[in-house]
């Protein structure tokens, strides 16, 4: 399928296929067992005999999901396919006290651990990427733009060093989503726990022991809000990646041209223009994370279920988040690969900067300024020497030394200093370092 080569990565696509889901469900069977014989419900020698059962190499995949459209539930099929296959008596224990729900929703909580996972460790590879261009380029010039436009002097390594907080914040918030939100599900029928008698409870903690998964106050079946956290954690993450993509494409137009993606055979060319050099990483990143924001609502109001199990919200979370943490580690993968050969060009950064002619430091002229004549009279002056400047087609610097008022206030050398890029940089060094040791703060944190 197209989205799964074009917008997931091969380990998310393997976390989230068709074998693993039956994995997950099957681990949650022999858990069960075990769990249950822990407490006594069934007989000890059952849960190995049901667990050496829960072998997914053994199960028919396409079979099970051909019934499972049929039964409106895999957990149908595969219960019926796993107890064919456990020998004796202790076959009439399999799935004992638990509804199609627990073992699918359990199994998707397995599922999104190890999807947190690879998405927290590609959040921390980009983070990488992100921390070697703050460093590297500390002090490489370049416009800051506001509404597209320049507005004033920043550094690359301040605009990575942005980047890398945001990464660092989304790597920190998935992290603590798996800590929070992940839980088992075990609850029976109606979620009273009815089946297992009075030992319910005791079974849950069990099964949670089993699984390294936490245990929940209640069963959660149609109270959605842990899917859901996690579902809008994963959509900010992919607007997270598009900020930085969107950046990049911005930063490779050819009359921009201040930082292009590495090249590759076969990588960013265009069928009918040889001179093309496109940046697709950052494009399919663009696409990923547009298709990863578009899915999480589908999460997020599929909360509204009907009683104690619902009736079409549970049942479209099954395609829902499975496209989510494809498309979301898609977005991240690409960012990556993106910033991890990201050519920067200081030279093309500095032509552009100044391009204006210095009109760029305009504010910093009349910051000088407004320190001796207040800020209403110096934003006047400047703006008439800006003025100047243009019609007579000369830098801000000739500008301001031409001008009576400006040379009143200020020495040329002084004059010449304020108009420096280099020296308006306000705190750049000392913000860059934050987000270095925050970056830092969460890896050893994780180590």
């Amino acid at each position: 399928m197209m989205e799964q080569s074009l917008f997931s990565t091969p380990e998310m696509s393997a976390a989230f296929s068709s074998e693993a889901h039956v994995r997950a469900i099957l681990a949650f069977e022999a858990a069960l067992a075990r769990a249950e014989a822990r407490a006594g419900i069934i007989p000890p020698e059952a849960a190995p005999a049901i667990a050496a059962s829960c072998n997914v190499e053994g199960f028919d995949i396409e079979a099970l999901y051909r019934e499972a459209a049929v039964a409106g539930t895999p957990a149908i099929p595969l219960v019926r396919m796993l107890t064919e296959r456990v020998s004796g008596d202790a076959r009439k224990y399999v799935h004992w006290g638990a509804t199609s729900q627990d073992a699918i929703d359990t199994a998707l909580m397995l599922q999104m651990r190890a999807g947190l996972d690879l998405l927290v460790a590609g959040l921390l590879a980009v983070c990488e990427a992100c921390a070697r261009l703050a460093e590297e380029h500390r002090r490489t010039p370049m416009a800051g733009r506001t509404l597209l436009q320049q507005a004033l002097p920043i550094t690359f390594g301040l605009k990575a060093a942005r980047w890398l907080a945001l990464a660092t914040r989304q790597a920190r918030a998935l992290r603590e989503q798996r800590e929070r939100s992940l839980a088992v599900q075990l609850g029976g029928a109606a979620g009273t726990l009815a089946s297992l008698g009075d030992r319910g409870l005791q079974v849950v903690v069990l099964l949670a022991e089993e699984l390294a998964l936490p245990a929940p106050e209640l069963p959660w079946h149609t109270e959605r809000d842990r899917v859901a956290e996690i579902a809008s954690s994963l959509g900010v993450v992919a607007g997270a990646m598009a900020k930085i993509a969107s950046d990049l494409v911005l930063l490779a137009q050819t009359e921009v041209g201040e930082a292009v993606e590495g090249s590759a055979p076969g990588k960013g060319g265009s069928s009918a223009m040889p001179q093309k050099h496109n940046p697709v990483d950052a494009i399919s990143a663009l696409a990923s994370a547009r298709l990863a924001v578009g899915v999480t609502p589908v999460i997020v109001s599929a909360m509204a279920q009907e009683h104690e199990r619902a009736a079409g919200g549970w049942q479209a979370e099954w395609a829902a988040i499975p496209d989510l943490f494809r498309f979301t580690a898609s977005a991240v993968e690409r960012v990556h690969g993106a910033l991890a050969n990201l050519r920067v060009d200081p030279s093309r950064m500095r032509a552009n900067l100044d391009r204006t002619g210095g009109l760029i430091m305009s504010e910093a002229l009349a910051m000088a300024l407004a320190a001796r004549v207040g800020r209403p009279e110096a934003q006047r002056i400047v703006k008439t020497t800006c003025e100047q400047a243009i019609k007579s087609g000369v830098d801000l610097l000739q500008a301001s030394l031409a001008n009576v008022q400006v040379r009143a206030l200020l020495s040329p050398d002084e004059i010449e200093r304020v108009l420096d890029p280099s020296g308006y940089l306000g705190s750049t060094d000392t913000l860059i370092n934050r987000a270095l040791v925050a970056y830092r703060a969460l890896l050893k944190a994780l180590s």
